[in-house]
């Protein structure tokens, strides 16, 4: 009867320990490649799988997708990428055109040997992503997620008017525009450490080229091409203050896209709700073909 239950507990020590990997996300590694131009592209790579990437907004580090990084990596094989200029990758003088971005997203996806990821990214990596798509086509991608960003018929004089306001005040105290964006994308609670550690990534960038990657995201004139060759399921998580985006996804992807808005979070949605986004996310890469 002994010798029985002991049997037991053991089978049952043993079924846990093989349901490990599958229950808890593994140790992400810290890794780069060079681009086609020589620029050192840093990225946090965890788990196996189906691959997701992820690509954080302007001036924002890879690590900043962390709660999706422990989430995804138990079952899928994660990369969170530092575009050129921010977080651990190089900062180069020039290169910072949405095209140019693209293409590193593109040469990374090939380092790494990707076949058909899922390509999330963060507001200003959403046009990123449909440039992706007008330069390179959708052929090895599984499907889109843009997350908050700005995508428009075409930019407003008004829009130019903000943006050069913000220019400046990139130039004439850098610490402190950092400190009110960083605090801006947030409605949701987080401590100080969190805000401050991302406030120091994002003034790493230089207010240069801080400034020119603001100015080269809204002088996009079409987007239209790239959303044309989306030929991808593509999903737009997004809270209030983007439905005109997602009003204009609409008209130009038509039963390609699907939305989720996110009403009460900021714009860092996936901070703000992780446990929605995550299961958002989940529910779309699952409707996916393999």
């Amino acid at each position: 009867m002994l010798l029985h239950s002991t049997r037991n507990r053991l089978a049952v020590i043993l079924m846990c320990v093989w349901a490990l990997p599958c229950l808890v996300a593994q140790a992400p590694k810290n890794d780069s490649f060079k681009t086609s131009d020589g620029v050192r592209i840093h990225y946090i790579e965890a788990g196996s799988g189906r691959a997701i990437v992820f690509i954080p907004g302007w001036t924002m580090p890879a690590w900043i997708w962390q709660k999706q990084i422990d989430e995804f990596s138990k079952k899928y094989h994660v990369v969170a990428v530092d575009p050129r200029s921010q977080g651990e990758s190089d900062k180069p003088t020039d290169g910072h055109l949405p095209e140019t971005r693209s293409r590193d997203y593109k040469e990374l996806v090939e380092h790494l040997g990707l076949k058909r990821p899922v390509l999330v990214g963060w507001s200003m990596a959403c046009g990123e992503l449909v440039k992706y798509a007008e330069e390179f086509g959708s052929d090895n991608v599984s499907g889109f997620v843009l997350v908050d960003g700005f995508l428009a018929e075409k930019t407003s004089p008004e829009m130019f008017f903000a943006v050069s306001g913000w220019m400046n005040q990139l130039q004439q105290d850098r610490q402190k525009q950092a400190d009110g964006f960083v605090r801006s994308m947030f409605k949701k609670p987080q401590t100080e450490d969190y805000l401050h550690r991302i406030v120091d990534a994002s003034v790493q960038v230089p207010a240069d080229t801080a400034a020119v990657l603001v100015y080269n995201m809204i002088a996009v004139k079409d987007f239209s091409p790239g959303l044309a060759k989306m030929n991808r399921p593509v999903l737009f998580a997004y809270q209030p203050e983007s439905q005109p985006t997602a009003d204009f996804l609409k008209s130009k992807l038509g039963e390609r896209l699907r939305l989720e808005r996110f009403d009460g979070d900021g714009h860092a949605l996936f901070v703000d709700e992780p446990e929605k986004f995550n299961r958002v996310l989940e529910e779309f890469v699952k409707s996916l073909p393999k």
